[in-house]
């Protein structure tokens, strides 16, 4: 272990600190003056009190001095640790190897994404012929100097000859788009703005859908509430002003508007939803100019998918009475229900279903592990594809007329590798590994079952060093997220590698609130049931502790975004269990999260404060920002969020930290790390992510009393 324990004693201080001076030596002295106002408000006859309300605003000069302050106590905070530039420099040679993305055929091009190593957002390259030369086509890193302007899509004509390109500006969610000639590479028509939540769907070479919101009047873009989502389409040559309303706006009022054509150009599919679980579905005859728009489903009862069609049959995924998800076939010209068909039921395992090559595809998770079975277009099974090894694969896609696809297959100790899939005989090669400076024979994974609070099974994946000594003192990072049907599944990090290397173990729990087991497992973790999330959290936590893998004052806690929320609600209700809390663009303030951008959609999985006052009392009592308490010893906490966050504002890490300053007593230190122009976190340049997790492995290596790298300083 590259260890030097070394302030455990003074004089183990004096001797592993030699070249340091006091000075030198990280700590806080004093924290940023956050002024308070009389800001109260009443749920239910309930008075809550919001004194650091006025860091809503965004806008205002006030909040940007608050945090060029808290940006400057954080910095010469990391600044001071020994070992910090050892580890961004280590992250950097780890990080600088070619990574190649899976290829896809549009018109006569094979397009695919590559990164030279350290370049801040992937360039898009193209080439006639696989075994060819590649040429480049767009180079996102052009477009802003630091690299904070990206590709957030891309969306190919039919025939290939045109694609749109959404790009996102600081981290936003609001997009602008493009759309490029692909052979004269002469961009054709206006920039179009103030896209929001979208994809580009096109019809023929003509124009294409698209969604949006009406940008905000009042306040800021960034965390001024979106209600009321659009379809348009936009025809090629014509001002984004004549764009042509479909579906939604106040007469039609939904949060999440989606439009997508089949790739028979046949019909446009529109699902809408009012939150993040449960959409109606729509359909129009693009082939009949004067076809109404029809309902396949009109309530928001189930998720509805239309993965393709053969035909007038649309392949539709839904978890209609079938909580771990089915694939039926509905006919578009006879819609009734008691019509549908199922072609693949439903089975123990949750479903994610694709089409390709004339086949369909389901991929299983099996306790959060990948599973593959290919079935015909009638629902008959015809193989279990065989994958590299136990992980994840995704990229089961392709065109109809493909007779070979490209899927990615990732672990833990695995890099993402790319496969060539011969759709008709059900063999793989592999088409591209990437060459990292990593041995996976020196590391090994496993899946463990702990019991919650409940006695509910829990499982959770570790990784770490072979034979690694189980003496309780093993730096352990546990990462967690429980919420909104998302699944967490192995996959590789070549940043993780830099927290393994030193002897420390990674720790992913697979909590309720996720997706792992279905519907069911969804539900366990939401609105009235949202501890069960947090008392999962602990439990592994616990696990770990009583398993000796590590101890109370060498662990540390991450999550992001709803995960934000986790690591929040964790560290206050058992504030002794951790070294270190790293709660990341975290949903902090549950009584007013439904007031900013789409945060209202949230509700399915918080409830919220106006809903009655049993479901504002459950959200007060574990809400984070509510939750802290004054006098109490917290852990070492570095939150951290971006500027230009418009899904969770970052608001709710402004009045956190600024709380927890003000009612922690102790010595761990409380930081916020807000980055400039980064937002939610899809987008961010390469060098910003390497400056982000170098700062929380050193702030969590230096809390915990460890010094990694010792020897080569």
């Amino acid at each position: 272990m590259k260890y030097t324990y070394f302030f455990l004693l003074p004089l183990i201080l004096t001797c592993a600190c030699v070249e340091q001076t006091t000075e030198n030596i990280a700590k806080v002295s004093v924290y940023p003056e956050t002024k308070k106002v009389d800001s109260v408000d009443t749920y239910f006859g309930v008075e809550v009190e919001d004194p650091y309300r006025w860091l809503e605003d965004d806008l205002s000069d006030e909040t940007a001095s608050w945090v060029k302050a808290q940006n400057n106590v954080t910095f010469n905070y990391l600044s001071n640790i020994p070992f910090r530039d050892k580890i961004k420099t280590r992250l950097e040679e780890l990080w600088n190897y070619e990574k190649v993305y899976a290829p896809v055929k549009h018109g006569d091009y094979y397009y695919f994404y590559k990164n030279d190593g350290l370049q801040n957002q992937n360039v898009l390259y193209r080439k006639k012929d696989l075994n060819g030369e590649a040429t480049l086509f767009v180079d996102p890193n052009k477009f802003a100097e630091d690299g904070t302007i990206s590709m957030s899509g891309t969306s190919f004509t039919k025939d290939g000859s045109m694609v749109g390109i959404l790009l996102s500006e600081g981290g936003s969610d609001w997009r602008k788009a493009i759309v490029l000639n692909t052979e004269s590479m002469a961009m054709v028509g206006d920039t179009l703005v103030d896209l929001k939540f979208t994809g580009i769907s096109w019809v023929g070479n003509e124009g294409f859908f698209y969604s949006s919101y009406d940008k905000p009047t009042d306040g800021s873009e960034l965390s001024a509430k979106t209600q009321f989502h659009k379809l348009y389409y936009h025809t090629l040559g014509k001002h984004q002003s004549e764009d042509q309303l479909i579906f939604g706006g106040a007469s039609q009022a939904r949060r999440y508007i989606s439009g997508s054509v089949t790739e028979d150009q046949k019909y446009l599919i529109i699902a809408a939803a009012q939150s993040t679980s449960g959409n109606e579905l729509y359909i129009k005859d693009l082939s009949s100019p004067d076809s109404e728009i029809a309902a396949v489903v009109n309530n928001f009862d189930n998720d509805y998918q239309v993965i393709g069609n053969e035909g007038a049959t649309l392949f539709i995924q839904t978890n209609l009475d079938a909580p771990n998800k089915k694939v039926m076939a509905v006919d578009a010209k006879n819609l009734a229900p008691d019509q549908w068909r199922t072609l693949i039921p439903e089975t123990e395992n949750v479903l994610s279903a694709s089409t390709g090559g004339g086949k369909l595809f389901a991929s299983y998770m099996v306790d959060a592990k990948t599973s593959i079975k290919q079935f015909d277009l009638q629902g008959k099974l015809e193989r279990e594809v065989e994958l590299p090894g136990i992980g994840s694969a995704y990229g089961f896609g392709a065109r109809r007329e493909d007779s070979i696809l490209y899927y990615t297959f990732t672990s833990f100790t695995y890099p993402s590798s790319i496969f060539k899939y011969d759709i008709n005989k059900g063999s793989s090669e592999l088409y591209e590994k990437p060459d990292v400076k990593f041995n996976p024979d020196d590391y090994e994974t496993k899946q463990v079952f702990y019991e919650s609070k409940d006695g509910t099974k829990i499982p959770m994946f570790l990784v770490h060093k072979k034979g690694i000594e189980l003496n309780g003192q093993n730096p352990t990072y546990l990462y967690g997220y429980g919420g909104f049907n998302i699944s967490l599944t192995p996959g590789f990090s070549i940043a993780r590698t830099v927290w393994l290397e030193n002897g420390g173990i990674y720790a992913q729990a697979n909590l309720r609130g996720g997706g792992e087991y279905g519907k069911a497992w969804h539900l366990a973790g939401t609105k009235m049931n949202k501890q069960n999330v947090f008392d999962d959290f602990i439990a592994a936590a616990e696990y770990l502790i009583g398993n000796e893998y590590t101890n109370p004052e060498y662990l540390a806690i991450a999550g992001g975004s709803n995960g934000g929320l986790l690591v929040g609600a964790t560290m206050t209700q058992r504030p002794d269990l951790v070294k270190v809390a790293f709660p990341a663009v975290g949903v902090l303030d549950m009584l007013r999260y439904h007031k900013f951008t789409a945060g209202a959609g949230w509700a399915y999985d918080y409830g919220t404060a106006d809903d009655s006052k049993e479901m504002m009392e459950y959200l007060l009592k574990y809400s984070p920002l509510h939750a802290l308490k004054s006098g109490t010893d917290y852990p070492a906490t570095m939150i951290t969020t971006g500027d230009h966050d418009d899904r969770v504002v970052p608001a709710h890490s402004f009045k956190f930290a600024a709380t927890l300053q003000e009612k922690h007593l102790g010595d761990n230190p409380v930081l916020i790390r807000v980055d400039t122009d980064a937002g939610h976190g899809a987008g961010t340049p390469t060098s910003k992510i390497i400056d982000r997790i170098s700062d929380l492995y050193a702030f969590a290596w230096y809390n915990m009393g460890l010094w990694p790298y010792k020897d080569e300083l």
